[in-house]
């Protein structure tokens, strides 16, 4: 009679557990935008061509261009004429370190620009997360723009 084989068989059983508590971050991305002048028409003399002029003052100035009126008439009275005039006033430039200011978390004030897109910031409040040996997960939700994330693995392999 043959005598009985061993079986052979290693065996892995892993436990892994994790948690991520996220609070999100202040932010405000700010985009200046600069004075504009356009003007379109037909059947128009310019007098004087309006437009844009530097602001006085130190060579570098902080203020945006304003805008210089200009005359128009009419070329042949009588005719069918169009004039369009548009402006938009750019925005000036802020001094470093003016125009945000963050507490706790929050925007409290944002800069003047033209464009500006403001995220406010996270609040813990009573955000926890707790997993105990036994793989009980304990997750407490905080104030706005918080996240908590608990996981628990368990893996067996047999090869």
């Amino acid at each position: 009679m043959a005598a009985p084989m061993a079986a052979r068989a290693d065996l892995t059983h892993r436990l892994t557990t994790s948690t991520q508590l996220t609070v999100d971050s202040a932010a405000t991305q700010a985009s200046r935008i600069g004075s504009t002048y356009t003007v379109s028409g037909n059947n128009i003399t310019a007098g004087t061509m309006g437009g844009l002029t530097k602001s006085s003052g130190d060579s570098i100035t902080t203020a945006a261009a304003s805008q210089t009126q200009g005359t128009y008439t009419v070329t042949t009275a009588g005719s069918a004429f169009s004039l369009s005039e548009s402006f938009i006033l750019g925005d000036a430039v802020n001094p470093i370190g003016t125009g945000v200011d963050v507490t706790s978390g929050i925007v409290a004030d944002m800069p003047a620009y033209g464009s500006v897109i403001t995220q406010s910031g996270g609040v813990a409040g009573s955000l926890a997360g707790t997993i105990t040996s036994a793989g009980v997960m304990t997750l407490t939700a905080g104030g706005a723009g918080t996240s908590a994330t608990g996981q628990f693995v368990s893996e067996i392999s047999i090869d």
